[in-house]
């Protein structure tokens, strides 16, 4: 009866130049065969006993063992299967022929998922154009933008060739990592690329129109993103810039009124009071749901913010937008929204000059300005979280949306008065 084991082949013509032999099965039928793995090891790495190799071995140090072991322990049950499977039929068939259907087996079962993956033509340059199709029918325009920045990086780097499912690897992802950062792109930016090409690469998994043998994102790190410092402005500077005196109508004027209302309103993202409409007042107070995560908000209007929303609601209808800047969060209109947010904020490093503020103010600093102030306060970090501008903006959300409207609006008004 044919037979088959795992073995070390520590033949003196197999040593390779680190001083290791290969894995083999081996066969006897007959006479017998090896058939060599993939793997190499020490003598002292090679459990013979139990066929398999040993984690605690220094030469075993790179090497995954557990799921060697198993590929090992798979092709060996396929081996044996298919000596019992044979039965006396083996006894007219040489040792030769014996191992061709022996790696027939393996290569019609060895990872038939990989196999289709190998031979699927579809790239992540194709699928992220779905995924931006999609974005771009739900209005989502930034995700779609930033899905769109995210694979145009890693094209870039891929010598301008699509990149196939398969082709995206632990070492792919570290040396477009390493690229980046010898360039002096900040972990941000590393981080915000990679980021989308994960979201794009888990959604084909999702759909199941990739399967994986291994998810490379499981296996590595996306830099982490570093806290923003210098961001933030004392509540003091906001006292500066009420002083400041613009021509009533001008850029500047409206963009002194779109940072202090945004200050008011628990450091609202410019691109949320863009999209404002006179409908949204309402019991006097301004409903809203964040771009960013569609969550319902509400804030109550304080006395600044009610002498700024006078002069802009003035023979407005509902469905009209409160500020200039107004953007309905359509596509069609994302362009226009853009060019308008880069002159606000090109327009805020002027206002930051005339209040000697000596800081690259944009819009966004309110947001991070206003968690800061509620901090050094010592309001509680139950109502206002630490991560604020310092984490992700969603958990901030999640901190805050958990509390009454009577709690953070005594809050809102401690902060801004």
């Amino acid at each position: 009866m044919a037979r088959a084991r795992l073995t070390l082949d520590t033949r003196k013509k197999s040593k390779n130049s680190d001083g290791f032999y290969p894995i083999v099965i081996r066969i006897f039928h007959r006479k017998p065969r090896m058939i060599r793995m993939d793997t190499n090891t020490s003598i002292c790495g090679w459990d013979s006993i139990n066929m398999e190799l040993k984690k605690s071995a220094n030469a075993n140090r790179d090497l995954d063992c557990d799921k060697v072991n198993v590929e090992l322990y798979d092709k060996l049950h396929a081996a044996k299967s298919i000596i019992n499977e044979l039965g006396d039929t083996i006894d007219n068939i040489g040792v030769d022929i014996l191992i061709e259907n022996i790696k027939k087996t393996w290569d019609n079962s060895l990872d038939s998922e990989l196999k289709k993956n190998l031979s699927n033509p579809l790239t992540i340059n194709e699928w992220s154009k779905v995924l931006i199709s999609r974005k771009l029918k739900e209005e989502e325009p930034g995700t779609a933008k930033w899905y769109k920045d995210s694979i145009s990086a890693i094209t870039k780097f891929n010598e301008g060739q699509p990149l196939k499912f398969f082709e995206l690897t632990v070492t792919f992802l570290k040396e477009f990592e390493s690229e980046h950062k010898a360039k002096g792109n900040s972990n941000n930016t590393i981080s915000s690329y990679l980021r989308g090409v994960r979201a794009i690469y888990n959604s084909a998994i999702k759909e199941d129109k990739y399967i994986p043998e291994k998810n490379p994102f499981l296996f590595y790190k996306i830099p982490t993103t570093r806290r923003t410092k210098k961001k933030a402005l004392p509540k003091e500077n906001f006292a500066t810039i009420r002083e400041l005196d613009y021509p009533v109508g001008s850029n500047l004027f409206h963009t002194k009124n779109y940072l202090l209302s945004m200050f008011n309103c628990r450091g609202m993202n410019l691109i949320d009071l863009a999209k404002l409409k006179v409908r949204d007042i309402k019991q006097g107070r301004i409903f809203y749901g964040r771009s960013k995560t569609d969550d319902p908000l509400s804030v109550k209007i304080t006395k600044e913010l009610r002498s700024i929303l006078d002069y802009y609601t003035v023979g407005k209808e509902p469905n009209d937008f409160i500020f200039p800047i107004g953007y309905d969060g359509s596509v069609a209109t994302f362009k226009k929204y853009r060019s308008d947010r880069r002159l606000v904020n090109k327009l805020c490093k002027i206002i930051a000059k005339d209040a000697n503020l000596n800081v690259p103010l944009t819009s966004y600093y309110v947001r991070h300005s206003w968690a800061t102030i509620a901090k050094n306060m010592g309001i509680s970090t139950e109502i206002i979280s630490e991560g604020l501008g310092h984490h992700t903006l969603r958990t901030t959300e999640i901190y805050l949306k958990s509390f009454d409207n009577e709690v953070l609006d005594d809050a809102n008004e401690l902060i801004v008065a």
